[in-house]
């Protein structure tokens, strides 16, 4: 696969990922029958509170912690197709990052240490390596 389509199913497959915790915070929020703006209470007949449901800020929280994490990734792996480097370590830093954020949401939302903190890592040491290949053979060439 090139560079610019494993971008491309990377960027769709996060994107996709993302709108799961927006279905998973709206299942969390119409489960709990608590809302927090009065129009959605009343369309669901549920009741309207001042603080959202533990499920709903637990989701809120995975979907932060995708916002600190992806777009960097993202950005970096922006950079690397440009510079027109390996297919094959691409593709390698793409499927771990995908792997570790997805399995990173599912720990998330379903309250799993140690799993919460080691895709968090794997994910983190997969920036770092892009980060370092890109200093080095795009920077210091």
């Amino acid at each position: 696969m090139t560079p610019l389509k494993m971008y491309a199913l990377t960027t769709i497959v996060l994107a996709l990922k993302m709108a799961a915790i927006s279905i998973a915070q709206g299942r969390a929020r119409t489960a709990a029958g608590v809302f927090t703006n009065p129009e959605d209470a009343k369309a669901f007949g549920g009741q309207t509170a001042t603080e959202e449901a533990p499920g709903v800020r637990r989701a809120a929280r995975a979907w932060l912690n995708d916002l600190e994490n992806i777009p960097i990734f993202l950005f970096l792996a922006g950079i690397y197709v440009a510079a027109g480097l390996s297919a094959g370590v691409f593709t390698i830093y793409c499927i771990v990052f995908m792997a570790a954020r997805i399995v990173h949401t599912i720990a998330y939302l379903n309250s799993l240490q140690p799993w919460r903190t080691i895709a968090y890592v794997v994910g983190s040491l997969v920036t770092v390596a892009l980060i370092i290949n890109l200093f080095i053979r795009v920077v210091l060439a």
